[in-house]
């Protein structure tokens, strides 16, 4: 088959292996096991590794590829799917939280165990909450509340015999769950998704038999509600004690065979086929003045389960899949490849291989597109943010609430948006913390009276501006840093000027009345604390290096934006001012403001490494002695219990060191330590999932190939012997840059840079550096020692 470079925008199964054909923007992507390839459209100029295997480039910018078939809803070559897409498992999910899939369009999500005999999807929807405003902060309160199991959905078959040759996937590239297997001589196939263009759960159950689906189909809510079936619907309502009202729906298409109600479910018998819509919402809305709840969702749900029954299950595939790939496949990266013996096996034999010491670099990869992925499944715009459990959840009192950690739990949720391409994806933050502002500053003023401006926010909240648990004074300054890297990576000046800007600077006039100015004039941040460790006082390291980045932040903001002259002055002087990082007696980075640190104290949390990452206060290039007295710190405290999420900050904070082998040493640690069957983090080895470190993990990776916070964009900065040659495209830098990088036996070969914007670009690798001035849309390729090999004008 032959395709014109333009038009290049199907994605197609080869017989031998996978190939995936997809354009974004100007540039098209062309990808398999053996091949990545960028071409753009415009220039008709490609780059990337090698080309082999059946693909044959013409003169005119066309290309060919050899033995392709079209991708079906189901298909049977599950074997010529990429490996590095795919996690699969070789039984049914026993466990919950270790082994089954997770699958989610950002407002709702499920988990699928893909069971024989009894297959069940547990869901959730982001907005079913108990608790309320909570201005007391008691965590302990039913107004702090907590995240809730929505149901189940179970589909029990009338089939006894065993199955053999069973198979259940996740397709990470398509966010499709699959369960192949045989019984009796016929084959079944499932797959399962969730749509975000359809706002629905599809599961699909097709046989190469006729008649062979019988049993009975069950819709239970996760606080004992009652279930009513209507032909070939099962639905149930609900109130949760504030008045959050809820409702799931589920229909049934079959093809031959019946279907009937029977009681409060449904009876299948001799079908060829089953498509299950399941619908599920509630009545929240993300608005203070209307007390966050809208109208009843029953009209909602009926329209979007009716809407999707009507289409064929191949149609809703499709579109799933277009829109799921659009943010997927804007990031690709080879770390390396893995022998085919072991990516034959399934993932849990994978990483018991890794434990004992056995290279995997395809599972490397795996691990960072996971983290992409489920950032995609749970963060969408228009939902609520990540929580500690991203979007899935199958208890009424899960662990901590399943709530917004404001410590560097929720915000390690995003530390990969911008970097990892999926900048819409940060929005669901910015949206729940602007919509928050009003309880946030009635229980400001409440704990520290009326006369203080802005806000701040205790440990823990919830989707409706209710907090408890301790006050985190500088958490709100944390969180000021997300709205302005959102505008540092895309430049997007409306968004600075009427969403960023206004949250940053009420954030400094609290700072404005709380600092505390010591008798040599020095500020400091008082009754601060070094989450989760050490004692109350005043001038916490993690507290000063908070408010410095959001002063210096806000200073550049009202800079780019032209605006506030005298009080960007006023900025500069207090930032100034404050009590600033510390080499204390044993040559650390002081995590106090007096020269008490342990060096024996391996806690979990480094909190007075902010300033080092996801800060930019303290770099090689620019505060050596305090790089280095902050790796000193780091190297003393250890592993800390190899904690996922600390494991994730270890990565990215060694990575800003410019320590390969030490940032790769973290990263293995979350494979071979933190990782369940199915790759959800474990915050300890082998129990408690907590989404952060899958996100975290990610973004350490990014750190890793590229960092762009100190000025510049630094090209492989601390790139490990385990990842010697290979290649990322697609990843974003602050400036309104897009990078691809190529290398081989640990050196740069090639790097490709696309400007968003115009303006000045230094690009560094190693000791060289080069300056350049970009166009909007224009694309410089550099070689290894940064000379320009070819331009791209807009």
């Amino acid at each position: 088959m032959k395709f014109p470079s333009l038009l290049a925008t199907a994605l197609l199964v080869a017989t031998a292996q996978a190939v995936e054909i997809s354009q974004i923007g100007d540039r098209v992507s062309i990808e398999n096991r053996a091949l990545r390839l960028f071409c753009d459209l415009k220039s008709g100029r490609y780059s990337g590794t090698q080309l082999r295997s059946g693909i044959t480039v013409f003169s005119d910018g066309s290309f060919m590829i050899a033995d392709l078939i079209p991708l079906g809803l189901v298909t049977a070559k599950a074997d010529a799917k990429a490996a590095d897409d795919i996690v699969f498992l070789g039984k049914p999910a026993a466990d919950w939280e270790k082994e089954a899939f997770p699958l989610g369009n950002g407002r709702l999500g499920c988990m699928v165990f893909g069971g024989v005999g009894d297959e069940r999807i547990q869901f959730n929807v982001d907005s079913l909450w108990t608790g309320d405003e909570n201005l007391p902060g008691d965590y302990g309160a039913p107004g702090m509340g907590q995240y809730q199991n929505f149901g189940n959905l179970h589909v029990v078959l009338d089939a006894k015999e065993l199955a053999t040759k069973y198979r259940r996937e996740l397709n990470l590239g398509q966010a499709v769950s699959r369960v192949t297997y045989q019984q009796d001589g016929t084959g079944f196939a499932r797959e399962t998704f969730c749509s975000h263009p359809a706002q629905v759960i599809v599961s699909r159950m097709t046989a190469s038999a006729s008649g062979r689906y019988s049993g009975r189909i069950t819709l239970a809510g996760g606080r004992a509600e009652i279930t009513r079936a209507n032909q070939t619907r099962l639905t149930f309502t609900g109130t949760l004690e504030n008045g959050l009202a809820y409702e799931a729906q589920v229909l049934v298409v079959a093809e031959g065979g019946s279907v009937k109600a029977d009681g409060g479910t449904l009876v299948f018998s001799k079908c060829d086929s089953l498509t299950l819509v399941l619908g599920a919402e509630t009545n929240y809305v993300m608005d203070y003045a209307r007390q966050w709840q809208g109208e009843h969702p029953h009209p909602r749900v009926t329209q979007q389960v009716d809407e999707a029954a009507k289409q064929p299950a191949a149609k809703l595939l499709a579109a799933h899949v277009q829109d799921h790939q659009s943010l997927y496949r804007r990031v690709a990266i080879d770390l390396g490849k893995t022998d085919a013996a072991r990516l034959a096996l399934p993932i849990d034999q994978r990483l018991a291989a890794i434990r004992e010491g056995k290279a995997d670099p395809d599972m490397e990869e795996l691990l960072f597109q996971f983290g992409r992925y489920l950032l995609i499944a749970c963060s969408r715009p228009g939902t609520l943010p990540a929580n500690l459990q991203g979007l899935w959840n199958d208890q009424n009192t899960p662990p901590w609430h399943s709530d917004y950690h404001s410590n560097i739990n929720l915000q390690m949720n995003y530390w990969l948006a911008e970097s990892a391409n999926l900048a819409e994806c940060h929005t669901p933050l910015f949206d729940l913390l602007s919509a928050s502002l009003e309880p946030f500053r009635k229980a400001t003023k409440l704990a520290y009276g009326n006369e203080i401006r802005g806000f701040t926010i205790r440990t823990s909240h919830n989707p409706f501006g209710g907090m408890g648990w301790k006050w985190n004074i500088p958490a709100s300054a944390w969180y000021a840093q997300h709205f302005w890297e959102h505008y540092a990576f895309g430049r997007d000046r409306k968004f600075l000027e009427t969403v960023a800007y206004p949250y940053l600077k009420e954030v400094c006039h609290y700072w404005e009345d709380h600092l505390k100015q010591l008798p040599d004039g020095r500020l400091v941040a008082p009754n601060g604390w070094s989450p989760e460790h050490g004692p109350t006082e005043d001038g916490v390291s993690h507290d000063q290096q908070l408010i410095w980045d959001l002063f210096t932040n806000t200073i550049e903001a009202a800079g780019e934006l032209g605006v506030d002259v005298d009080y960007r002055r006023k900025l500069s002087a207090m930032r100034d001012k404050l009590v600033g990082p510390k080499i204390g007696k044993w040559g650390q980075l002081q995590e106090w403001m007096e020269d008490k640190d342990d060096p024996k104290d391996d806690h979990r949390h480094v909190s007075h490494m902010f300033a080092v990452y996801p800060g930019r206060q303290i770099s090689f290039t620019k505060t050596p002695d305090f790089a280095r007295a902050a790796a000193v710190s780091l190297r003393a405290r250890g592993v800390g219990q190899s904690v996922g999420w600390s494991n994730a900050w270890k990565t990215a904070l060694w990575a800003r060191l410019l320590d390969a082998e030490t940032a790769y040493s973290y990263y293995r640690m979350e494979v071979s330590a933190n990782a369940f069957p199915n790759l959800w983090n474990a915050c300890w080895p082998g129990r408690t999932f907590q989404i952060d470190g899958n996100f975290g993990i990610t973004a350490g990776a990014i750190e890793m190939l590229l960092q762009s916070h100190a000025g510049e964009l630094h090209l492989l900065p601390a790139l490990p012997q385990a990842w010697a040659t290979g290649s990322v495209a697609g990843l974003r830098a602050r400036g309104g840059f897009e990078v691809d990088i190529v290398w081989k036996d640990g050196k740069l070969s090639q790097a490709r840079i696309h400007s968003a914007v115009d303006g000045p670009c230094t690009v560094r690798y190693g000791d060289k550096t080069i300056a350049l001035n970009l166009k909007k849309g224009e694309i410089v390729q550099l070689d290894g020692g940064l000379e320009s090999m070819k331009n791209s004008d807009p």
